[in-house]
């Protein structure tokens, strides 16, 4: 690591290295970076890591995080209650508000289903999702899930747990396109593709 700095600063470069596309290396970078703008980077970088920690929850009707709950999407009137929009992640889900094409609610699972990883439906937001189609206002749930072995494994067994419901014959189950590629994330997509998924979807 960064043998010949001290100990606060070691744990910052190993904070760092944690993060996603992040090695040691781009580590000892990044926190180099910071203290040589402490005032113009550490600092407001620490002060807003403290009000986000503080500030910021999952709302309770997505699982979305936001500074209010139920968060600004759930709470926005114009939105449109009986379309769903199922994503892996808050960062799937910010890649189709960029789009601007989707004007309905959305639904964090928080992952994927992963046999291999030891990933089951009682670790994702599923029971909730099912909870929210049984109310009887959706009428239509998106699966907006990768185009991977696990995304596709999901995406059937939502629609089976979906179609399984009381609710399931009345609320249409689809999916995304193909325009998004095998084994692509949506936070990756541009917004013309994600547009073009969202048009073209099809039953699941």
């Amino acid at each position: 690591m960064a043998a010949s700095a001290g100990p606060e600063i070691e744990r910052l470069i190993s904070l760092l290295a944690k993060l996603p596309g992040l090695g040691p290396r781009s580590a000892r970078r990044a926190a180099l970076a910071l203290l040589k703008k402490r005032e113009q980077l550490l600092e407001p970088l620490a002060a807003s890591l403290a009000e986000t920690a503080a500030k910021v929850v999952s709302c309770s009707v997505c699982g979305a995080p936001d500074t209010r709950d139920p968060c600004s999407i759930c709470s926005d009137p114009s939105r449109d209650n009986a379309l769903i929009c199922v994503v892996e992640e808050a960062g799937s889900l910010w890649a189709m508000e960029r789009s601007g094409a989707f004007r309905g609610k959305y639904h964090v699972l928080g992952g994927l289903l992963s046999a291999l990883d030891g990933v089951g439906p009682e670790a994702l937001r599923v029971s909730e999702l099912v909870g929210r189609v049984k109310g009887g206002e959706v009428r239509e749930v998106v699966l907006a899930l990768p185009a991977t072995v696990d995304g596709q494994t999901t995406a059937h067994y939502l629609a089976d747990r979906i179609s399984a419901t009381g609710a399931g014959n009345a609320v249409e189950i689809t999916s995304l396109a193909r325009g998004v590629p095998v084994g692509g994330d949506l936070d990756w997509l541009d917004d013309g593709t994600i547009v073009q998924a969202l048009r073209a979807r099809r039953p699941a």
